[in-house]
């Protein structure tokens, strides 16, 4: 059974892609308490889920792409804005509205790193994962998939600074061993391909 103690939502700051909310919880003993959210949800949707039921979607897709010709794991380095460096990371990209997870997989996939989508492996993703809720709602669709072609930074958005590489298992744990600056999601993938786990 869902347990709903969130009884008020009140908007602190509204962006494009993120919002700060003020959310009213009742904790464990019936306190009344505080907490900010950073959520990529307008208020009206916030609201719909907390308050009428309706079961909330990934937001984005975090991609774990094998290239079947080559057996190498794709891993990308980007630049993120608020560590201020660059980090190894999977592809990943929001889910524009409308659009089913397959097809935002495809579009990400190129765009992020310029290699085709081939395949999904249903049987290992799932549809929506927490990134990390001590602190957001936001959520991701974790997709396995294997894809072919070339790498190219031809597609890349303005905003998107990214690299991309294409590692083998030794090449890998060679990353891991390292004091790279590395998404979590990326480091866990990381060890499950260089100990055959992929």
């Amino acid at each position: 059974m869902r347990i709903r103690r969130v009884k008020d939502i009140k908007s602190v700051s509204c962006t494009k892609f993120l919002s700060m909310y003020e959310l009213k919880y009742e904790n464990k003993v019936k306190n009344t308490k505080t907490w900010m959210l950073a959520s990529r949800k307008d208020e009206k949707t916030l609201r719909d889920i907390y308050f009428n039921k309706k079961e909330d979607s990934a937001d984005a897709v975090v991609i774990v792409a094998v290239h079947e010709d080559l057996d190498k794991l794709v891993i990308i380095k980007e630049y993120r804005v608020p560590i201020n460096d660059y980090v190894y990371s999977l592809p990943a990209g929001l889910i524009d509205p409308g659009e089913d997870i397959y097809n935002s997989v495809k579009r990400e996939l190129f765009e992020e790193t310029g290699l085709n989508l081939v395949s999904i492996n249903s049987d290992e993703s799932i549809d929506k994962v927490y990134l990390s809720p001590g602190m957001t709602d936001e959520s991701c669709a974790f997709v396995y998939c294997k894809c072919n072609g070339e790498v190219s930074k031809d597609f890349l958005e303005e905003n998107e600074d990214i690299e991309t590489f294409l590692i083998d298992k030794k090449e890998a744990e060679e990353m891991l061993k390292s004091n790279r600056k590395m998404d979590v999601k990326a480091y866990l993938i990381l060890q499950r391909f260089v100990y055959g786990k992929l």
